[in-house]
């Protein structure tokens, strides 16, 4: 009973740890990444579609995106999504292609990158401790019930403990890469 709450939780807060690291990729450092355009839906048909689906998606070069439409109709309801969405970036389409130019990143830019990844961290390890939290409280039913000793639930609690310490490391040792990315000119 213990080793399936814990492997739970771990697999809980792996989830997390990835959701985040797959967050942060679809911030632009200055470089053209088709992950930028992941969170972009698109109003097609009169159904939220996200732009991949769409579209193929490319980086020919290191600050330039294409996006090719597989039906040319779509190009400007594409473009709408693209300048509504946060990424700043204005389309430019010759009838086929869309060309996004992602602009070299400012000073101000890149702290306020800086911050808006310290929030995801932040959010990710309350997350941690949330889960973190619900472990623990089915951890005290079981000692409540009687199905666990006291030594078992103080040493499972120390195990929730380490579990969750190393997890927010991981988080930690995310944010700073990504960090360094951003800030780097």
């Amino acid at each position: 009973m213990i080793k399936n709450i814990e492997k739970s939780m771990q697999e809980k807060m792996d989830k997390t740890v990835s959701v985040l690291k797959h967050e942060l990729s679809t911030l632009k450092a200055g470089r053209a990444n088709p992950s930028l355009l992941d969170r972009i839906t698109v109003e097609y048909y009169g159904t939220a579609t996200p732009l991949s689906q769409l579209a193929n998606i490319a980086a020919p070069e290191p600050r330039v995106l294409t996006i090719s439409p597989w039906d040319s109709k779509s190009i400007p309801v594409i473009e709408k999504a693209i300048l509504k969405s946060d990424l700043g970036i204005n389309p430019s389409n010759d009838g086929k292609m869309i060309r996004l130019v992602v602009p070299q990143l400012t000073e101000e830019r890149r702290k306020d990158l800086v911050k808006l990844i310290k929030k995801l961290g932040e959010e990710a390890k309350v997350a941690m401790r949330n889960i973190r939290r619900d472990g623990n409280e089915q951890l005290k039913k079981l000692k409540k019930d009687g199905k666990i000793t006291e030594d078992e639930h103080k040493k499972s609690e120390e195990d929730t403990q380490k579990m969750t310490d190393k997890c927010i490391k991981e988080v930690d040792k995310v944010i700073e890469i990504k960090e360094k990315e951003i800030m780097e000119v």
